[in-house]
């Protein structure tokens, strides 16, 4: 049986206002609500604190728990909002295996405005340093994961335009 539920990864590299757009939407679409960076193991965190850029390798088990939790909250009927930089496709294949309904939505910006909002974050773990590794990871979602209903939103515009945006283009339902 096909699970009803929809899971919304907000992505893009660090910066991009993922937490913030999330938060947003979570809230108007009443669903649950994780941060990726809550399934980094303590390595990983490490390494990025110490402005080591992460391997495919520290990744695939963090993209694998994100798999897993969506897959648990379809599985109880619920519905939810991730962030995760998800920067390459590989990495949202193995994300888009969650049962359920998963689709993207690519928080894309300028690499001075990224960087301007890194530098003015506090208590982040993520270094500014880190963002050209980020930009030359990233892989932008193709024609086919557009097709899919997966989209890209520029930055540039207010938080609540970009929700706004989201829920019109998804079809989803506001409470």
């Amino acid at each position: 049986m096909e699970s009803s539920a929809i899971h919304v990864v907000v992505m893009g590299v660090a910066g991009a206002g993922k937490s913030t757009i999330a938060g947003a939407l979570a809230s108007a679409l009443g669903w649950d609500m994780a941060e990726a960076d809550r399934f980094h193991p303590s390595a990983n965190i490490s390494k990025m604190a110490g402005g080591v850029p992460l391997t495919d390798e520290d990744r695939w088990p963090w993209l694998r728990s994100i798999r897993d939790w969506m897959t648990s909250e379809a599985a109880a009927g619920n519905s939810t909002v991730l962030t995760c930089s998800a920067l390459k496709r590989g990495y949202r294949e193995l994300l888009a295996e969650a049962e359920g309904r998963v689709v993207f939505v690519h928080l894309d910006g300028s690499p001075e405005l990224l960087a301007e909002r890194m530098g003015s974050r506090e208590g982040h773990f993520m270094p500014t340093t880190l963002l050209p590794s980020q930009l030359a990871t990233l892989e932008p979602l193709t024609a086919e994961e557009c097709a899919a209903g997966s989209i890209r939103l520029d930055i540039a515009q207010d938080p609540v335009t970009l929700v706004r945006a989201v829920v019109d283009v998804l079809a989803l339902q506001a409470t």
